[in-house]
Protein backbone atom coordinates (compact mmCIF):
# COMPACT_ATOMS: atom_id res chain seq x y z
CA UNK A 1 0.00 0.00 0.00
CA UNK A 2 1.42 3.39 -1.01
CA UNK A 3 1.67 6.31 1.42
CA UNK A 4 -1.24 8.08 -0.27
CA UNK A 5 -3.39 4.94 -0.12
CA UNK A 6 -2.49 4.45 3.54
CA UNK A 7 -3.38 8.05 4.32
CA UNK A 8 -6.71 7.72 2.51
CA UNK A 9 -7.44 4.48 4.35
CA UNK A 10 -6.65 6.14 7.67
CA UNK A 11 -9.04 9.00 6.93
CA UNK A 12 -11.82 6.59 5.98
CA UNK A 13 -11.34 4.63 9.19
CA UNK A 14 -11.41 7.82 11.25
CA UNK A 15 -14.68 8.89 9.63
CA UNK A 16 -16.14 5.43 10.21
CA UNK A 17 -15.17 5.35 13.88
CA UNK A 18 -16.43 8.89 14.43
CA UNK A 19 -19.80 7.93 12.95
CA UNK A 20 -20.05 4.82 15.12
CA UNK A 21 -19.05 6.63 18.29
CA UNK A 22 -21.36 9.58 17.60
CA UNK A 23 -24.24 7.18 17.04
CA UNK A 24 -23.49 5.54 20.37
CA UNK A 25 -22.73 8.64 22.46
CA UNK A 26 -24.74 11.26 20.61
CA UNK A 27 -23.86 13.71 17.86
CA UNK A 28 -22.80 16.39 20.34
CA UNK A 29 -20.01 14.26 21.82
CA UNK A 30 -16.54 15.76 21.60
CA UNK A 31 -13.39 13.83 20.82
CA UNK A 32 -9.97 14.04 19.27
CA UNK A 33 -8.60 11.81 16.54
CA UNK A 34 -5.44 9.88 17.35
CA UNK A 35 -3.13 7.92 15.06
CA UNK A 36 -3.03 4.25 16.05
CA UNK A 37 -1.19 1.40 14.36
CA UNK A 38 -4.13 -0.94 14.95
CA UNK A 39 -6.38 1.19 12.73
CA UNK A 40 -7.59 4.45 14.18
CA UNK A 41 -8.60 5.88 17.56
CA UNK A 42 -10.75 8.55 19.14
CA UNK A 43 -10.22 9.93 22.63
CA UNK A 44 -13.11 11.46 24.55
CA UNK A 45 -13.06 13.08 27.98
CA UNK A 46 -13.72 9.75 29.66
CA UNK A 47 -12.76 6.95 27.25
CA UNK A 48 -10.52 5.69 24.46
CA UNK A 49 -12.12 4.18 21.36
CA UNK A 50 -10.00 2.04 19.01
CA UNK A 51 -11.24 0.69 15.68
CA UNK A 52 -9.15 -2.28 14.55
CA UNK A 53 -8.52 -2.52 10.83
CA UNK A 54 -8.38 -6.13 9.62
CA UNK A 55 -7.72 -9.24 11.71
CA UNK A 56 -8.51 -8.40 15.33
CA UNK A 57 -7.79 -11.81 16.86
CA UNK A 58 -4.68 -10.60 18.70
CA UNK A 59 -5.57 -6.94 19.09
CA UNK A 60 -6.46 -6.80 22.79
CA UNK A 61 -2.92 -6.63 24.15
CA UNK A 62 -1.68 -4.00 21.68
CA UNK A 63 -4.85 -1.96 22.30
CA UNK A 64 -4.32 -2.05 26.07
CA UNK A 65 -0.68 -1.06 25.64
CA UNK A 66 -1.53 1.87 23.35
CA UNK A 67 -4.47 3.10 25.42
CA UNK A 68 -2.61 2.94 28.74
CA UNK A 69 -1.07 6.39 28.21
CA UNK A 70 -4.55 7.97 28.47
CA UNK A 71 -5.56 6.19 31.71
CA UNK A 72 -9.19 5.91 30.60
CA UNK A 73 -11.61 3.05 29.92
CA UNK A 74 -10.98 1.24 26.63
CA UNK A 75 -13.64 0.59 24.01
CA UNK A 76 -12.36 -1.84 21.39
CA UNK A 77 -14.32 -1.80 18.13
CA UNK A 78 -13.83 -4.76 15.77
CA UNK A 79 -15.42 -6.47 12.80
CA UNK A 80 -14.19 -9.98 13.61
CA UNK A 81 -13.22 -12.17 16.58
CA UNK A 82 -15.31 -10.02 18.92
CA UNK A 83 -16.42 -13.04 20.98
CA UNK A 84 -12.85 -14.17 21.68
CA UNK A 85 -11.79 -10.62 22.53
CA UNK A 86 -14.73 -10.18 24.90
CA UNK A 87 -13.79 -13.40 26.68
CA UNK A 88 -10.18 -12.32 27.04
CA UNK A 89 -11.13 -8.81 28.12
CA UNK A 90 -13.14 -10.27 31.01
CA UNK A 91 -9.91 -11.69 32.40
CA UNK A 92 -8.60 -8.24 33.38
CA UNK A 93 -9.35 -5.95 36.26
CA UNK A 94 -9.61 -3.07 33.80
CA UNK A 95 -12.58 -1.18 32.27
CA UNK A 96 -12.66 -2.79 28.80
CA UNK A 97 -15.64 -2.94 26.47
CA UNK A 98 -15.58 -4.86 23.19
CA UNK A 99 -17.93 -3.83 20.40
CA UNK A 100 -18.84 -5.65 17.21
CA UNK A 101 -19.49 -3.59 14.09
CA UNK A 102 -22.73 -4.68 12.40
CA UNK A 103 -22.74 -2.58 9.23
CA UNK A 104 -23.39 0.88 10.73
CA UNK A 105 -24.24 -0.20 14.28
CA UNK A 106 -22.23 -1.03 17.36
CA UNK A 107 -23.28 -4.18 19.18
CA UNK A 108 -21.93 -5.15 22.57
CA UNK A 109 -19.79 -8.25 22.01
CA UNK A 110 -20.78 -11.46 23.76
CA UNK A 111 -17.96 -13.51 25.25
CA UNK A 112 -17.47 -16.64 23.20
CA UNK A 113 -16.92 -19.89 25.12
CA UNK A 114 -13.67 -21.64 24.46
CA UNK A 115 -13.80 -24.23 21.73
CA UNK A 116 -12.99 -27.87 22.39
CA UNK A 117 -9.97 -28.97 20.33
CA UNK A 118 -11.03 -31.64 17.83
CA UNK A 119 -9.97 -35.26 18.18
CA UNK A 120 -7.84 -36.49 15.28
CA UNK A 121 -9.30 -39.27 13.13
CA UNK A 122 -8.18 -42.79 14.00
CA UNK A 123 -6.59 -43.02 10.55
CA UNK A 124 -4.31 -40.13 11.50
CA UNK A 125 -3.52 -41.43 14.98
CA UNK A 126 -2.38 -44.68 13.38
CA UNK A 127 0.68 -42.86 11.98
CA UNK A 128 1.99 -41.74 15.38
CA UNK A 129 4.15 -44.83 15.86
CA UNK A 130 5.56 -44.46 12.32
CA UNK A 131 6.56 -40.86 13.04
CA UNK A 132 8.27 -41.87 16.29
CA UNK A 133 10.04 -44.83 14.68
CA UNK A 134 11.45 -42.52 11.99
CA UNK A 135 13.09 -40.25 14.57
CA UNK A 136 10.60 -37.39 14.96
CA UNK A 137 8.52 -36.59 18.04
CA UNK A 138 4.78 -37.19 17.50
CA UNK A 139 2.51 -34.43 18.73
CA UNK A 140 -1.20 -33.75 18.43
CA UNK A 141 -2.27 -30.10 18.47
CA UNK A 142 -5.83 -29.00 17.75
CA UNK A 143 -6.56 -32.37 16.20
CA UNK A 144 -3.59 -32.32 13.83
CA UNK A 145 -1.00 -35.12 14.07
CA UNK A 146 2.51 -33.85 13.37
CA UNK A 147 6.09 -34.86 13.87
CA UNK A 148 8.50 -32.34 15.40
CA UNK A 149 12.23 -32.16 15.93
CA UNK A 150 13.06 -30.05 18.97
CA UNK A 151 9.92 -28.02 18.49
CA UNK A 152 10.04 -27.65 14.70
CA UNK A 153 7.35 -29.43 12.72
CA UNK A 154 8.90 -31.52 9.93
CA UNK A 155 5.90 -33.64 8.92
CA UNK A 156 2.17 -33.93 9.41
CA UNK A 157 -0.63 -36.35 8.64
CA UNK A 158 -3.09 -35.16 6.01
CA UNK A 159 -5.89 -36.60 3.91
CA UNK A 160 -5.11 -36.99 0.23
CA UNK A 161 -7.24 -34.46 -1.65
CA UNK A 162 -7.99 -36.98 -4.40
CA UNK A 163 -8.39 -40.32 -2.63
CA UNK A 164 -9.26 -39.12 0.87
CA UNK A 165 -6.74 -41.56 2.32
CA UNK A 166 -4.56 -40.46 5.24
CA UNK A 167 -0.83 -40.11 4.58
CA UNK A 168 2.26 -38.41 5.99
CA UNK A 169 3.70 -35.38 4.23
CA UNK A 170 7.27 -34.31 4.98
CA UNK A 171 8.30 -30.66 5.09
CA UNK A 172 8.13 -27.44 7.09
CA UNK A 173 4.88 -25.78 6.11
CA UNK A 174 2.44 -26.56 3.30
CA UNK A 175 4.61 -25.27 0.44
CA UNK A 176 7.68 -27.11 1.66
CA UNK A 177 5.68 -30.33 1.99
CA UNK A 178 4.41 -29.97 -1.57
CA UNK A 179 7.91 -29.36 -2.94
CA UNK A 180 9.39 -32.21 -0.92
CA UNK A 181 6.77 -34.60 -2.28
CA UNK A 182 7.59 -33.66 -5.87
CA UNK A 183 11.35 -34.00 -5.44
CA UNK A 184 11.36 -37.13 -3.27
CA UNK A 185 8.21 -38.92 -4.43
CA UNK A 186 10.01 -42.23 -4.91
CA UNK A 187 11.70 -42.19 -1.51
CA UNK A 188 10.18 -44.24 1.35
CA UNK A 189 8.48 -41.93 3.82
CA UNK A 190 10.37 -43.44 6.78
CA UNK A 191 13.70 -42.54 5.15
CA UNK A 192 12.50 -39.03 4.33
CA UNK A 193 11.46 -38.31 7.91
CA UNK A 194 14.68 -39.75 9.31
CA UNK A 195 16.83 -37.71 6.93
CA UNK A 196 15.06 -34.43 7.68
CA UNK A 197 15.03 -35.15 11.41
CA UNK A 198 18.79 -35.67 11.42
CA UNK A 199 19.43 -32.49 9.43
CA UNK A 200 17.11 -30.33 11.52
CA UNK A 201 18.32 -31.75 14.82
CA UNK A 202 21.91 -30.76 14.04
CA UNK A 203 20.87 -27.09 13.84
CA UNK A 204 18.31 -26.85 16.64
CA UNK A 205 20.77 -26.75 19.52
CA UNK A 206 21.43 -24.04 22.09
CA UNK A 207 23.64 -21.17 20.82
CA UNK A 208 23.95 -22.71 17.34
CA UNK A 209 24.96 -20.38 14.47
CA UNK A 210 22.05 -18.80 12.65
CA UNK A 211 20.21 -21.14 10.31
CA UNK A 212 16.60 -21.17 9.05
CA UNK A 213 16.01 -24.40 10.98
CA UNK A 214 16.79 -22.74 14.32
CA UNK A 215 15.22 -19.41 13.37
CA UNK A 216 11.72 -20.85 12.91
CA UNK A 217 9.53 -21.42 15.99
CA UNK A 218 12.13 -20.51 18.66
CA UNK A 219 9.38 -20.46 21.31
CA UNK A 220 8.67 -24.13 20.59
CA UNK A 221 12.35 -24.95 20.95
CA UNK A 222 12.21 -23.24 24.35
CA UNK A 223 9.23 -25.39 25.33
CA UNK A 224 10.99 -28.53 24.12
CA UNK A 225 14.03 -27.59 26.21
CA UNK A 226 11.99 -26.81 29.32
CA UNK A 227 10.02 -30.04 29.09
CA UNK A 228 13.28 -31.94 29.46
CA UNK A 229 14.43 -29.90 32.46
CA UNK A 230 11.20 -28.65 34.12
CA UNK A 231 13.07 -27.95 37.35
CA UNK A 232 14.67 -24.96 35.57
CA UNK A 233 11.25 -23.30 35.85
CA UNK A 234 10.41 -24.72 39.27
CA UNK A 235 8.23 -27.63 38.16
CA UNK A 236 8.46 -31.38 38.58
CA UNK A 237 6.82 -31.90 35.18
CA UNK A 238 5.84 -29.98 32.06
CA UNK A 239 3.32 -31.33 29.58
CA UNK A 240 2.47 -30.01 26.13
CA UNK A 241 -1.16 -28.84 25.76
CA UNK A 242 -3.27 -27.18 23.10
CA UNK A 243 -3.17 -23.38 22.86
CA UNK A 244 -6.44 -21.43 23.21
CA UNK A 245 -6.66 -21.07 19.43
CA UNK A 246 -5.04 -23.15 16.69
CA UNK A 247 -1.79 -22.08 15.10
CA UNK A 248 -2.42 -21.15 11.47
CA UNK A 249 1.12 -20.91 10.12
CA UNK A 250 4.06 -23.13 11.03
CA UNK A 251 6.59 -20.44 10.17
CA UNK A 252 5.05 -17.65 12.28
CA UNK A 253 6.38 -17.18 15.80
CA UNK A 254 3.33 -17.48 18.06
CA UNK A 255 3.11 -18.45 21.75
CA UNK A 256 2.85 -22.11 22.68
CA UNK A 257 1.62 -23.68 25.90
CA UNK A 258 2.52 -26.33 28.46
CA UNK A 259 1.11 -27.20 31.87
CA UNK A 260 3.59 -27.19 34.71
CA UNK A 261 3.01 -29.13 37.91
CA UNK A 262 4.90 -28.42 41.12
CA UNK A 263 5.64 -30.75 44.00
CA UNK A 264 2.29 -30.09 45.66
CA UNK A 265 0.33 -30.93 42.52
CA UNK A 266 -0.58 -27.33 41.75
CA UNK A 267 -0.74 -26.59 38.03
CA UNK A 268 0.34 -23.49 36.12
CA UNK A 269 -0.25 -22.52 32.51
CA UNK A 270 3.23 -21.98 31.09
CA UNK A 271 3.35 -19.93 27.90
CA UNK A 272 6.50 -19.68 25.81
CA UNK A 273 7.04 -16.66 23.58
CA UNK A 274 9.90 -15.19 21.56
CA UNK A 275 10.20 -11.50 20.77
CA UNK A 276 8.09 -8.63 22.07
CA UNK A 277 4.51 -9.88 21.79
CA UNK A 278 2.08 -7.34 23.22
CA UNK A 279 -0.78 -9.84 23.15
CA UNK A 280 0.94 -12.61 25.09
CA UNK A 281 -0.66 -11.73 28.46
CA UNK A 282 -4.27 -11.97 27.18
CA UNK A 283 -3.28 -15.14 25.30
CA UNK A 284 -1.72 -16.63 28.43
CA UNK A 285 -4.70 -15.77 30.63
CA UNK A 286 -6.94 -17.44 28.05
CA UNK A 287 -4.72 -20.53 28.15
CA UNK A 288 -4.99 -20.64 31.93
CA UNK A 289 -8.78 -20.42 31.68
CA UNK A 290 -8.82 -23.17 29.07
CA UNK A 291 -6.81 -25.56 31.24
CA UNK A 292 -8.32 -24.55 34.62
CA UNK A 293 -5.14 -23.05 36.04
CA UNK A 294 -5.17 -20.22 38.57
CA UNK A 295 -1.63 -19.13 37.74
CA UNK A 296 0.27 -18.18 34.61
CA UNK A 297 3.99 -18.19 33.87
CA UNK A 298 5.22 -16.47 30.71
CA UNK A 299 8.65 -17.68 29.62
CA UNK A 300 10.40 -15.01 27.57
CA UNK A 301 13.78 -13.46 27.05
CA UNK A 302 14.31 -10.71 29.65
CA UNK A 303 14.63 -8.04 26.94
CA UNK A 304 11.20 -8.96 25.59
CA UNK A 305 9.35 -8.28 28.86
CA UNK A 306 8.50 -4.61 28.33
CA UNK A 307 6.65 -2.38 30.77
CA UNK A 308 3.32 -2.75 28.92
CA UNK A 309 3.41 -6.49 29.50
CA UNK A 310 4.07 -6.03 33.21
CA UNK A 311 1.16 -3.57 33.38
CA UNK A 312 -1.15 -6.15 31.82
CA UNK A 313 0.19 -8.94 34.03
CA UNK A 314 -0.57 -6.84 37.12
CA UNK A 315 -4.12 -6.23 35.87
CA UNK A 316 -4.81 -9.87 34.97
CA UNK A 317 -7.22 -11.81 37.18
CA UNK A 318 -4.82 -14.75 36.85
CA UNK A 319 -1.66 -14.51 38.92
CA UNK A 320 0.92 -13.87 36.20
CA UNK A 321 4.70 -14.06 36.48
CA UNK A 322 7.57 -13.90 34.01
CA UNK A 323 10.48 -16.29 33.80
CA UNK A 324 13.38 -17.06 31.50
CA UNK A 325 15.46 -20.07 30.53
CA UNK A 326 18.61 -17.97 30.09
Amino acid sequence: MSDSEAERRSRLLSVKLAALVSQHLGSDSSYTHESCALGTALVTDDAVWILVDGDASRALGPALAWASKFARPLHLVVENHSGVLARRASGFDLPISVWHVDETRLLSAIAEPQGEPPTPPATHVAFISDIADAGAEPLVEWGVVVGEVRGLEICRVVDDENTGEARIEVGIGAHDRETFALVHQERPIHESIASVAETVGAHRVQDAPFHPYNHIAPERFARWTAMRTPSALGFVSLTHVDPPTPRTNVKDSVPCVAIGEDGSGRTTAVVFVHGIDLDVVPFAADAALQHSCAEVMIVARPQDVVSSLRMMANASLKTTTFSSLS
